[in-house]
């Protein structure tokens, strides 16, 4: 029964790595772009979801109705206002400003709420859990994490190939010059991505809260996560994320199994393992 929990244990945590991972999936199939402030805007989203509560009482999850749309907001006016002008042939410029974003949103967090590690407090949901069989249980947060997480991805994959808004994430992602003289303004929807993108950066954010401290400075390992699960399943396929993010997970929960320090190291040595064989990943989009 040990090793069922640890698997069961390891898909679950894997739903969290998958949507850490699902905003870099969606914008590097969108736009090209690997976004190095990814994890430092998860843990923002954390951070503004933890004002919010102060100022309002609002519990953790019912924070994100107004996190959400703020993030969305956020990243489509820095898409606009600043990332759009560095976007081009050469792939350094972007990974230079958002190098740079990661530092000011570190520093900038350490300067509003010090470097002291916060928590959001979500109540008896944290430590209730479904019995499925004797040794066996399923907490209620992170079965609520999965299931966002798949439901999520889900949406993001109707919205690309369902709807004339997906319709327009292919058309410029494909061929940006000929989207751009059939009418579509490529800036503008490079926006529509980032801020999507960001939205679900803040549910993120939220969960990972909920789940464990957070400080200013954990954004680049939850970056490194996003990047390993996004890798492993493909760049730019976003099921392929969610798988992603299970084999992460489960890798990390026989890790730890095996022996607590061997947890991360368990994670990295199956991506490095995935990445010798299959260089493009287990799931590439096919372009």
């Amino acid at each position: 029964m040990d090793w069922i929990n640890v698997i069961i244990q390891g898909v679950l945590i894997g739903g969290l790595y998958a949507l850490f991972a699902a905003g870099l999936s969606l914008i590097f199939g969108v736009m090209r772009l690997v976004n190095i402030s990814h994890g430092d805007f998860i843990v923002g989203a954390a951070y503004v979801a933890f004002a919010v509560i102060q100022m309002t009482g609002l519990h953790p999850l019912v924070s994100l109705v107004i996190v959400v749309p703020l993030f969305a907001l956020l990243g489509y006016a820095l898409q606009l206002g600043l990332l759009n002008r560095v976007l081009g042939g050469d792939i350094l410029p972007p990974l230079i400003v958002t190098f740079g974003l990661s530092i000011i949103v570190q520093n900038g967090l350490l300067t509003l709420f010090t470097a002291d590690s916060r928590r959001l407090d979500a109540g008896a949901i944290e430590v209730e859990s479904l019995n499925l069989m004797p040794g066996v249980d399923i907490g209620y947060m992170p079965l609520m994490t999965f299931v966002s997480a798949v439901a999520i991805i889900a949406g993001l994959q109707f919205l690309f190939y369902r709807t004339t808004m997906g319709r327009a994430f292919r058309a410029t992602s494909d061929d940006g010059e000929i989207a751009q003289i059939m009418g579509l303004d490529n800036r503008k929807v490079f926006g529509w991505a980032m801020g999507l993108a960001m939205a679900v950066v803040a549910v993120a954010g939220v969960f990972l809260a909920i789940r464990a401290n957070f400080d200013p400075f954990m954004g680049p390992s939850r970056l490194i996560f996003g990047f390993e699960a996004v890798i492993i399943g493909g760049l730019g396929n976003l099921w392929g994320t969610l798988a992603g993010g299970i084999i992460l997970g489960v890798a990390q929960g026989i890790g730890a199994h095996i022996d607590p320090g061997w947890q991360l190291l368990a994670g990295h040595i199956a991506f490095l393992a995935i990445l010798a064989v299959r260089p493009r990943g287990l799931f590439p989009r096919v372009d």
